[in-house]
């Protein structure tokens, strides 16, 4: 059942602290290599989430998620099945980019997942899309590949909230193989009718969404992007 009592806009508020509360101090191994951190982004009440890996060059100059080629192929795909970046919140796994994009760590995913379940506990999802291995296996709890799940629904309860984990395989992926770019296709033509079935009623106006600021600390200016 997903968590009632606080209002959208308090919920909304307090993503924002925790936003401000990275940017000022986060602990992960990867602070000194990184350019930015990287939040993530979208709608701060979306009933879908996607969480990829980690950031990779063109993440960790901007300070976005999947803003380089992997999040172009991802916003082109939303598209072809009617959902905007706008209507969804995207985050990874680590918030800081591993150096020459290498595999995230056991000890930089364990300083990162606790923020990752307090986003989604303040988000409230209703299905979130796991990009590639490392995400569908932090988020699952599994250690089962995602080529053995990529496409098969799991009910999970994360961060208080029993929610639908669909497993995808990450668009980098996809970019590199003809075959793995038709899976993700089909794939993501289950998300409409997938957040159909999870559909109730909305208890509040849909928000302004929360982005992430191309520095690594919010400066005044930067605040209206939380509206």
């Amino acid at each position: 059942m997903r968590r009632v009592g606080r209002s959208a806009e308090e919920r909304r508020a307090e993503l924002v602290e925790l936003y401000k509360e990275l940017h000022a101090e986060h602990g992960c191994p990867l602070r000194a290599t990184r350019t930015n951190l990287v939040f993530g982004m979208g709608n701060a009440d979306a009933d879908l989430m996607f969480v990829g890996e980690a950031p990779g060059r063109d993440e960790d100059l901007q300070g976005k998620p999947f803003v380089g080629r992997a999040g172009r192929l991802l916003d082109e795909l939303m598209g072809e099945v009617g959902i905007e970046r706008s209507q969804v919140f995207i985050a990874n796994i680590l918030m800081c980019r591993p150096p020459n994009n290498r595999d995230p760590l056991p000890e930089e995913i364990e300083e990162c997942t606790p923020y990752l379940m307090r986003k989604i506990g303040l988000i409230r999802p209703k299905m979130i899309c796991t990009l590639g291995n490392f995400a569908t296996k932090t988020l699952t709890g599994s250690p089962m590949g995602i080529t053995k799940v990529c496409g098969r629904p799991q009910k999970r309860e994360l961060a208080g909230l029993d929610l639908t984990i669909y497993p995808l395989f990450h668009p980098a992926a996809a970019l590199r193989s003809t075959g793995c770019l038709n899976d993700l296709r089909e794939h993501m033509r289950r998300i409409p009718g997938l957040l159909e079935e999870l559909s109730t009623p909305p208890d509040a106006p849909e928000p302004e969404p929360v982005g992430a600021a191309p520095t690594s600390a919010p400066a005044a200016s930067q605040l209206d992007l939380f509206g």
